[in-house]
């Protein structure tokens, strides 16, 4: 097991031009010659992978994928994540910073995470593998006078590429049925609030809608109340911390908006079966 540190490690964006993206091609035989991306880590910018060839497993908040060609990824800045296995892969990598990124790409982007990989059909692939392609030859004319702009709008040209297929395998905001559409403002005001906002009552006046008819959108649309989604969000995080960090039990249900100890002990519990100590111990033998 590695060294923890005090928090989840996250990786800024090595970007010598500041232009707020990076992007490149890499082709591994397998993962010794990329030792870096197998640590638990976040990036501080939005991260997008496409399988040109070879396969490549990845662990994305405790759940482990295997991508193959012609699939993308998109990882949220707040994902922890990290490459477990590579063969004979190449795989196109680009990453956008925040400011950088369009603002309407950024908050489709917000509605969609968390993504699974994407499979892409021939068409979709191979446009946004040729974008790709163009997008690291401009990267390459540096010396260029504006050699920034066109960067940054054909780097988010590519992302709305990419949106635009989650997009196409999921439903549109105005196909959305009126449970649909509630329990995706839900989903968005619990991703910024979770730390502090822990009742239905403050989500359901937020939405000016009753406490009764939010649980009942978010039932019917999910399968789950509204506490459940709050104690799921709350215990993610708090499992990210508990393995990628060294932050005491106590420290954590701190920050997670918890100054009862005992009383978040006993919710980690509650959903996941075991204590936040023993889930430490248990993924860390």
């Amino acid at each position: 097991m590695s060294e923890k540190t005090k928090t989840i490690p996250v990786k800024t964006m090595d970007d010598a031009f500041n232009t707020g993206v990076v992007i490149g091609k890499i082709a591994l035989k397998n993962l010794d010659q990329f030792k870096a991306v197998a640590e638990s880590h976040r990036d501080d910018y939005h991260m997008f992978f496409l399988q040109e060839k070879g396969t490549t497993s990845i662990e994305i908040d405790f759940h482990t994928y295997t991508v193959k060609p012609s699939y993308a990824i998109y990882i949220h800045p707040n994902q922890v994540h990290r490459m477990l296995a590579v063969k004979n892969a190449t795989i196109s990598v680009w990453g956008i910073n925040t400011e950088t990124l369009n603002r309407e790409y950024l908050t489709l982007l917000e509605d969609i995470t968390p993504t699974r990989p994407l499979y892409l059909k021939k068409e979709a692939f191979s446009i946004i593998s040729e974008t790709v392609s163009l997008c690291i030859k401009l990267s390459e004319r540096n010396h260029e006078k504006l050699y920034q702009s066109p960067l940054k709008d054909s780097c988010n040209t590519l992302v709305a590429l990419v949106v635009s297929q989650y997009l196409a395998q999921s439903k549109s905001v105005d196909k959305l049925s009126r449970f649909e559409f509630i329990t995706k403002s839900f989903k968005s005001l619990l991703e910024a609030n979770f730390c502090t906002v822990k009742k239905p009552t403050d989500y359901a006046q937020t939405l000016n809608i009753s406490t009764a008819y939010l649980n009942e959108c978010v039932k019917k649309a999910t399968g789950y109340s509204v506490s459940h989604h709050i104690q799921q969000r709350v215990v993610l995080e708090a499992k990210r911390m508990l393995y990628h960090s060294n932050k005491s039990v106590k420290e954590i249900a701190t920050q997670l908006g918890y100054e009862d100890y005992a009383y978040f002990s006993r919710l980690f519990k509650k959903i996941t079966v075991v204590t936040p100590s023993a889930f430490r111990s248990k993924n860390h033998d």
